[in-house]
């Protein structure tokens, strides 16, 4: 059994597989990218593991979680600033690390893309959110997920509650994008990963898991809202 199937048996996808556009995608990034992934993003969609693990996708609601989109390129910049100036210890290249997830707590998921290649054969680099510690997963996106969440591996930087919950994929939903009465505000679905990421990105002090404090929320309502 692969270790997608693993996952999928543990947690099965909500939706229908999702047709991708693999060939575009990979010419506009510029690299391969794994096979196991391709399978992950195709079986789940966009959508966020166990209220905390977001892998960015082709498909992602927002550019804070489209693997296409100018997070894994600002990434790469700060780490570059960090491996340049010692800042933080970075253990590899920034020019060998791609970003292609984020967690609630703001810790984010690489690919080591070494060798360049040959994508199957990457490893995952996870660092810690506003800190200098690094961990290092030899396995697939896949493996990794499965791994973690059913505690085989202990990742430091990761809460221990992550495994006090039950494996569950929550699917993402598309943001707003036009004003709308406060009322359908207030019911629409929102994409909490999106909006933590958000939070983060423009300086705001979110928790990693639970509710969304009413006044962050309402920020970035606004921001997408105008």
């Amino acid at each position: 059994m692969t270790d997608l199937e693993t996952l999928i048996r543990l947690c099965p996808p909500p939706n229908p597989p999702m047709p991708i556009d693999w060939n575009g995608i990979e010419a506009g990034l510029g690299m391969p990218l794994p096979d196991d992934y391709k399978a992950l993003a195709e079986s789940y969609g966009p959508g966020t593991f166990c209220d905390y693990l977001t892998l960015y996708h082709p498909h992602g609601p927002t550019e804070y979680v489209t693997l296409t989109g100018p997070m894994p390129t600002r990434i790469r910049a700060q780490l570059r600033t960090d491996y340049d100036r010692g800042t933080h210890p970075v253990p590899y290249d920034p020019d060998h690390l791609f970003a292609f997830g984020v967690t609630g707590n703001g810790e984010y998921l690489f690919w080591i893309t070494d060798p360049a290649t040959d994508s199957n054969r990457w490893r995952i680099a996870v660092n810690e959110a506003r800190g200098p510690r690094w961990f290092t997963y030899d396995g697939t996106a896949a493996g990794f997920l499965v791994s973690v969440l059913t505690g085989e591996t202990r990742v430091p930087q990761f809460p221990q509650s992550l495994l006090e919950v039950p494996l569950t994929f929550t699917p993402s939903h598309p943001v707003l994008l036009k004003p709308q009465p406060y009322d359908r505000l207030a019911s629409a679905p929102v994409d909490t990963a999106a909006v933590r990421a958000w939070a983060r990105e423009n300086g705001y002090d979110v928790p990693s898991r639970g509710r969304v404090p009413p006044d962050i929320l309402k920020a970035w309502e606004n921001s997408h809202n105008h």
